[in-house]
């Protein structure tokens, strides 16, 4: 069900995997994405677990309606509708928070003192157009200060070839996502420009779980498989 998890100051952080979910294939396992043509009631049982196992409601779970942008939204309950954010923060406590990926980069994000936490989808657009920094801006106002990062697997630098004008336009706003491919093509480390902004915007306390999505068949992976399932980045802060 995990591919990492931990427990930083109260604060609970998972990425989860394919295992222990009831999706047929091509979702086979745990599929958390409701919008990929994958049966609702497994979504619904799938998310029933990952819930129970993080000791969470699961209507305490909360989803991104997620756009490859730049909003962020702060949120107190869970909302009644979607929520086409790329980013969302609370400062409330047993509220889960989740981002679904298939090779973008999940994002953790927590200060425990101030009990502020995270959640971020973080694609090639959403780094470049600046989602982190809208995250961590939303984290201090609402108290953070001291913020640290659990950064998931997604796919490598190596793994997601783009035209060379597309890669050095990423590069352009973080040099460290210039990549090449296994075939020595122009490349983008979606990754390697997260953890650098990270780092730019104060982040020492950073863990960056390794994995590539598209070479691990654990991991859902849409530029290995295209139709196919999400697994998710989850955090929440227990009651203090």
């Amino acid at each position: 069900m995990f591919f990492w998890r931990d427990d930083l100051g109260g604060i609970r952080r998972a990425f989860t995997d394919r295992a222990g979910g009831v999706s047929d294939p091509p979702y086979a396992g745990l599929n958390l994405g409701g919008h990929v043509g994958d049966d609702s009631d497994a979504v619904r049982e799938n998310r029933t677990r990952v819930a129970a196992a993080l000791a969470v409601d699961v209507e305490r779970l909360v989803f991104m309606d997620q756009c490859h942008g730049s909003d962020v939204a702060v949120v107190t309950e869970k909302p009644d509708g979607a929520l086409p954010v790329d980013g969302v923060v609370t400062a409330e406590p047993d509220l889960a928070l989740a981002v679904l990926v298939a090779d973008c980069t999940p994002v953790l994000l927590s200060d425990a003192e101030a009990g502020v936490i995270g959640a971020v989808h973080a694609g090639r657009p959403g780094m470049t157009t600046g989602v982190l920094a809208q995250a961590i801006s939303a984290m201090h106002d609402l108290g953070a200060s001291r913020i640290a990062a659990a950064v998931g697997p997604s796919v490598c630098g190596r793994c997601y070839e783009v035209p060379l004008e597309m890669r050095e336009a990423a590069a352009a706003v973080t040099s460290e996502a210039r990549a090449v491919s296994w075939t020595g093509t122009p490349a983008i480390d979606v990754a390697s420009g997260v953890v650098a902004q990270l780092r730019a915007a104060g982040v020492d306390d950073l863990t960056w779980v390794a994995g590539c999505a598209r070479e691990d068949d654990s991991l859902f992976s849409y530029r290995r498989d295209g139709t196919t399932g999400r697994f998710a980045g989850v955090i929440v802060r227990g009651v203090s």
